[in-house]
C-alpha cells in the first residue's frame, strides 16, 4: 500500500467519525451541489457531446420531447405529434405557454418572449450548419432537403428523405434544444457562456474550472400533480474538483449532495465485494443503482491479414469467467456480458436469449482442437491493445486464457493513441466501449453495419455480413417497436455467432446522495433530472 493510499484511508476514517448526517443550510435556500471532475467546456446545447455538458444543458434547456425514467418518449415543449404513414414527416404541435429565460436582448418590459415554431427551425438548422460545426450534425443524416418548417407559430414540421424509426429518440438529445435567435446571434461563439433557454434553471454565474451556479427559473412551465411550480430547488451549484479522491471526501463531509459513479481509488472504501453499500455509510447515504446503456467489449479487426479464425474468437469468448471478473475487479458493479452487444436496460435485451457466451473452458478447448491448435500448440500469441484504466481486466483475461493454451500479449496505450489506432485499423484486437447516444438498439447494431466501416463510421471491427446489413436496413423502416426489437435480436445473435467482439460487461449507474436529498430522476442514459429534486433540513439548521 502506498503512502497516498494510507493518507486517503486515514482521512476517510477521520471524516466518517466527525461528520453527522446533516449539514449547514445556505441561508434557507435549497441548493443542490455536485462535482464535475471532467469540467464543462460550454453551455451551448449545440455542443452537448459528453455527460458533463449534457447534465448542465439539461437543466437550462428543453426540446420537443424528452425521455422518462423508463426511456420512453414523452412530450416536452411539443404537447403532441403525428408521423405520416410513410414514416417521413413528423408534425409537432407546440405548447403555447413556453417562455425563454429573461434576457435584456428581448427588448420588452418583462425581458422574455414566448417560444414559437420558428425558434425550432432556427435551433435545429444551427445543428446542421457547417459554420456552427456542431458535433450533433450526424443525428440529421436522414433529413430531407427541406427538413425543417413552421407552417404557423404552434406547428413544427420535420421531414426525412427516408424513414428512420429512432428519430424521436434522437430528438430527445440536448443537441435539439430550442434557443433564441436574438441571444445566440448577439453573442456568437460566446453564447457558450451566456446561455438562454427554457429549462427549469437559468444561468447565474460561471467561473470556468471553479464553479457554475444555476438559479431556479420562476417562469418554468411545468407543475407537479398538486399544481405546485417546478423545480423545487432554489439553485444548482457545480464545482470542478479534478482529483476524484478529494471530491469523494467533500461528498462524505456533506459539502456535496450527490456523487455519480465510482473511482477505483475509493470503490473498496464504500462498497462491499458484492456491490452493496458498506454498513458505516448505510445510515447516512443512499445508493441508486440501475443499468447503464454502456457495453464494454474487446473487438477484433476482421480485415487484418492473419486475423484469428472464428473458432479462435469463439474459444476466447468461452475461455474466461466474466462473473468472477465482475465480483473481484468491479465489486459486482455491472452485469457480466454473457449475451450480445445490446445491453440490459434496452428493450431488445433478453436475459433468456440463447445466444452469447458464458464461461465454458471445456468448450473453449474443443474449439481450439477444431481450429487445429490442441491445447494452443502452434497458435501464435495474440496482442490485446488497451489503456491503463483497463489493465487489471486485461491481465485477468490473459491469465484465464493462458490456462486453456491461448497466449495473450498486452499493449498499453494512451487513450487518444488507442482511439486513433482503432479508427485506422492498426490494432488487431482492442478494448472498446459503446455508450448509447440514444435509447434504441440501432445505436449498437450500427457498429456492425458494413457501410459504417471505420474510420468513416463506428464499425471499428470492420465486420461485414450481407444478412446483418439487410436486417439493419429493414429495422430502420420498421415503426412497430416490438417487431423492430425482434429484428435487433436476430442481428445480435448473428453477430455473436461470428464473434467479432468479446462482450465483457454491461455497465451500471451508481448515484449516491445524502439521506436528506430526494426526488432525483434518472434513467439508463444516466440522465440527471432535477425538476423534482428536494433537499430537506432539520430544525436545527443541519
Amino acid at each position: 500500500m502506498n503512502h497516498n493510499r494510507i493518507f486517503f484511508l486515514l482521512a476517510i476514517t477521520t471524516v466518517v467519525s466527525l461528520v453527522s448526517c446533516g449539514r449547514q443550510t445556505n441561508d434557507g435556500k435549497a441548493i443542490f451541489r455536485y462535482n464535475e471532475s471532467a469540467g464543462v467546456s460550454t453551455l451551448d446545447p449545440a455542443f452537448a457531446k459528453d455527460q458533463a455538458i449534457i447534465w448542465t444543458t439539461s437543466q437550462l434547456y428543453n426540446g420537443l420531447v424528452r425521455l422518462d425514467t423508463a426511456l420512453k418518449i414523452q412530450p416536452c415543449l411539443a404537447k403532441r405529434w403525428t408521423i405520416s404513414d410513410d414514416g417521413k414527416i413528423y408534425t409537432f404541435t407546440l405548447r403555447d405557454d413556453i417562455y425563454f429565460h429573461k434576457n435584456p436582448l428581448f427588448n420588452n418590459n418583462d425581458s422574455t418572449r414566448k417560444v414559437v415554431a420558428d425558434d425550432f427551425v432556427y435551433s435545429l438548422n444551427r445543428i446542421i450548419d457547417p459554420k456552427v460545426a456542431s458535433p450533433g450534425l450526424w443525428i440529421f443524416s436522414h433529413l430531407a432537403a427541406d427538413g425543417f418548417s413552421a407552417p404557423n407559430d404552434s406547428t413544427f414540421v420535420l421531414k426525412l428523405k427516408e424513414p428512420f424509426a429512432p428519430m424521436l429518440s434522437l430528438l430527445s438529445m440536448p443537441y435539439c434544444s430550442v434557443v433564441p435567435r436574438e441571444v445566440v446571434e448577439h453573442y456568437g461563439t460566446d453564447f457558450r457562456s451566456h446561455p438562454c433557454g427554457t429549462g427549469p434553471f437559468r444561468f447565474q454565474y460561471w467561473k470556468e474550472g471553479v464553479k457554475l451556479v444555476l438559479r431556479r427559473n420562476d417562469n418554468y412551465f411545468e407543475r407537479d400533480s398538486n399544481g405546485r411550480s417546478l423545480p423545487y430547488l432554489d439553485a444548482v451549484a457545480v464545482t470542478f474538483i479534478i482529483d476524484k479522491q478529494t471530491a469523494f471526501l467533500e461528498f462524505i463531509k456533506g459539502n456535496l449532495d450527490f456523487m455519480n459513479s465510482l473511482d477505483a481509488s475509493y470503490k473498496d472504501e464504500i462498497l462491499t465485494r458484492t456491490g452493496q453499500l458498506k454498513k458505516k455509510y448505510a445510515d447516512r447515504i443512499d445508493m441508486i443503482s440501475i443499468p447503464f446503456l454502456n457495453t464494454e467489449y474487446l473487438g477484433f479487426n476482421m480485415e487484418e491479414t492473419g486475423k484469428a479464425s472464428k473458432l479462435i474468437r469463439q474459444a476466447i469468448n468461452y475461455g474466461f469467467d466474466r462473473r468472477k471478473m465482475m465480483k473481484y475487479l468491479r465489486n459486482n458493479v455491472g452485469e457480466p456480458g454473457c449475451k450480445g452487444m445490446i445491453p440490459c436496460g434496452l428493450a431488445p435485451y433478453d436475459s433468456l436469449s440463447r445466444y452469447g457466451y458464458d464461461y465454458n473452458p471445456e468448450k473453449a478447448r474443443e474449439l481450439l482442437v477444431a481450429a487445429g491448435y490442441p491445447g494452443g500448440k502452434g497458435l501464435q500469441a495474440i496482442t490485446l491493445s488497451t489503456t491503463s484504466s483497463y489493465l487489471d481486466i486485461c491481465k485477468y483475461i490473459q491469465q484465464q486464457l493462458d490456462l486453456i493454451g491461448i497466449t495473450i500479449k498486452i499493449d498499453v496505450n494512451p487513450p487518444a493513441a488507442l482511439r486513433e489506432q482503432i479508427a485506422q485499423g492498426k490494432s488487431s484486437w482492442f478494448r472498446g466501449s459503446w455508450i448509447a447516444d440514444y435509447p434504441d438498439a440501432e445505436n449498437y447494431m450500427t457498429l456492425f453495419y458494413s457501410p459504417n466501416h471505420a474510420p468513416a463510421g463506428p464499425n471499428y471491427t470492420r465486420y461485414s455480413s450481407p444478412k446483418v446489413d439487410r436486417l439493419y436496413e429493414k429495422a430502420l423502416k420498421e415503426t412497430d417497436e416490438s417487431k423492430r426489437a425482434l429484428l435487433y435480436r436476430q442481428m445480435d445473435s448473428i453477430v455473436m455467432e461470428e464473434a467479432p467482439v468479446v462482450v465483457l460487461y454491461y455497465d451500471q449507474i451508481l448515484h449516491f446522495t445524502h439521506k436528506n436529498v430526494s426526488g432525483i430522476r434518472t434513467n439508463a442514459m444516466n440522465a440527471l433530472d432535477l425538476r423534482y429534486a428536494r433537499i430537506t433540513y432539520s430544525k436545527n439548521g443541519k
